[in-house]
């Protein structure tokens, strides 16, 4: 009898302690799924920050292709060189024919006006231009999509640095080979405007720690006579265009112009940098001309917590003449006119 009344009254205290058992070993297995999985977090995070950084160093040192340049006017239309100019190029070399040198260093004209130089009614003129650029780039249909949202690899695999360089390439080229004409089409229409959206940079303050130099000596950057560095801060991708006196455009699908032009630094197809560099030169004798700057954002990378606004900095050198410019574009914005300015001969009225 005591048995069984022992029995019976041990019954519930058995249920509490295996409830018990069981309640530490859900919360045990809860910890250990939680901590498994910040694990993952974290580890994931560090591989994708080592991958990019292992891209973006490939990507720096890795050998240039050497390719023929196909030369484009600013409304991607090939340019044609005659027969003579072409046996002028040695069979052996594929750089563009370098324009002939001139005994006299030309003279540099004034820049064109800002937005904040206007009169009231020359700004309201102006914001009416700006409005139907806007419209136009998003009637072509230019927003770039998300093309990296398929590179999220499972924690252990690992994809090789030249995968993702070649990932990267094959990327924008498909998107090129998609857009490039209305994005031509876009940049034919920019180019109409006279005035600059960037506002010149003018207290010495401002420029104390700049570090537009240091930017262009470790991507390796050319100078020369004429020159236009794009200099920003965060992941996004935005791209240098230059407007040539030869009706030609410098961008990242025409890289290298028949008047001796180059963008020899194009930074953040992929997201690899946050205090980013481009630059066109022109490393001697540019042509005589007017030169137009343009800003395009091409892609926003929102996986780097970057913002659909970017703040810019573009610096334009023409023979040892500094003139710095400072300026924002949001994704979806049309392309930017920053500045123009004009190359001519030097004369004798001009002394």
């Amino acid at each position: 009898m005591r048995n069984e009344i022992g029995g019976e009254g041990n019954m519930p205290i058995s249920f509490k302690l295996l409830a018990i058992g069981i309640t530490g070993g859900l919360t045990l297995l809860s910890i250990g799924i939680l901590c498994r999985v910040l694990f993952g977090i974290i580890r994931s995070r560090f591989q994708e920050d080592r991958l990019l950084d292992a891209a973006a160093r490939r990507e720096k040192h890795a050998p240039k292709v050497t390719e023929i340049p196909t030369h484009l006017t600013s409304a991607g239309s090939k340019i044609q060189q005659s027969e003579d100019i072409q046996s002028k190029v040695p069979e052996e070399s594929n750089q563009p024919l370098e324009p002939e040198e001139s005994t006299e260093q030309p003279i540099f004209e004034s820049s064109s006006r800002q937005v904040d130089e206007l009169s009231n009614e020359e700004r309201e003129e102006y914001d009416v231009r700006d409005q139907a650029r806007d419209e136009n780039i998003l009637s072509l249909r230019l927003l770039v999509e998300d093309l990296f949202e398929d590179d999220d690899n499972p924690v252990d695999e690992v994809v090789s640095d030249e995968a993702q360089i070649q990932s990267s390439i094959e990327l924008r080229n498909t998107w090129i080979e998609q857009f490039e004409t209305p994005l031509n089409e876009h940049a034919t229409f920019i180019e109409q405007e006279e005035v600059g959206s960037g506002i010149m940079v003018m207290n010495p303050t401002d420029l104390e720690n700049d570090d537009f130099d240091e930017r262009l000596l470790r991507e390796g950057g050319k100078t020369g006579t004429v020159q236009i560095s794009l200099a920003w801060d965060d992941f996004n991708d935005l791209d240098l265009h230059m407007f040539c006196p030869s009706g030609e455009r410098i961008y990242f699908n025409n890289k290298k112009s028949a008047c001796g032009g180059e963008l020899d630094v194009d930074m953040n197809v992929r997201p690899t940098s946050n205090n980013a560099v481009e630059n066109i030169v022109w490393t001697q004798n540019a042509p005589l001309g007017t030169y137009k700057v343009g800003v395009h954002f091409y892609k926003h990378h929102p996986e780097i917590n970057t913002t659909t606004t970017c703040k810019f900095r573009a610096r334009v050198t023409i023979y040892g003449e500094v003139r710095d410019y400072s300026g924002s574009i949001t994704h979806g914005q049309a392309m930017q006119m920053v500045t123009s300015f004009t190359l001519s001969q030097k004369n004798e009225d001009s002394d």
